[in-house]
């Protein structure tokens, strides 16, 4: 039964990804967000830790100390930071992200809260969950500089006008 309803929630997140990319005209990342949930790696962890109002990677951390699945979907999906993360002699280094990453990253996060706070999501809950989680994150300052703007562009507006905002300002050269 857990499998089914995470295979449900994770199905869904990708569709509302999905429509979002297909906006700012993204629609090979929009086809391929997050495939890397349906490997048996990551889809029968999900499945073990889901709660259905958190992501099952949060509870594997909290459970374990550490998320394999996380591990395993970092390393395959360009649009989150964790990716663009290495090391060199200098110690580990945050690289800029690929605007049409960052762009994909902005949807994800907004699809994420859509699913996980359901009828309760507003526009400014993605940028007061990147606020609250920002302390720990090792990102490129650029890429965090246009990522905050974007989110925070959602917060004081909405969708629409957000959208029409990012293709303008980011997208319109690329």
């Amino acid at each position: 039964m857990k499998l089914f309803k995470h295979f449900k929630t994770i199905t869904k997140h990708k569709f509302y990804v999905m429509k979002l990319c297909f906006r700012f005209g993204l629609y090979k990342q929009g086809l391929k967000h997050d495939l890397s949930k349906y490997s048996w790696t990551e889809l029968v962890t999900g499945a073990k830790y889901y709660l259905g109002y958190k992501s099952p990677n949060s509870n594997e951390r909290d459970t374990i100390g550490y998320s394999s699945a996380w591990l395993h979907h970092k390393g395959r999906n360009k649009h989150h930071w964790e990716y663009w993360i290495d090391f060199t002699s200098k110690g580990i280094i945050a690289i800029e992200m690929p605007i049409n990453y960052v762009v994909e990253m902005f949807c994800d996060r907004v699809a994420a809260t859509m699913v996980y706070q359901g009828t309760q999501f507003n526009f400014k809950a993605p940028f007061d969950y990147y606020n609250k989680t920002h302390h720990y994150y090792v990102i490129n300052e650029n890429t965090d500089r246009i990522l905050r703007d974007m989110l925070k562009r959602l917060a004081n507006s909405n969708l629409d006008e957000t959208i029409e905002y990012i293709k303008e300002k980011y997208l319109r050269n690329h």
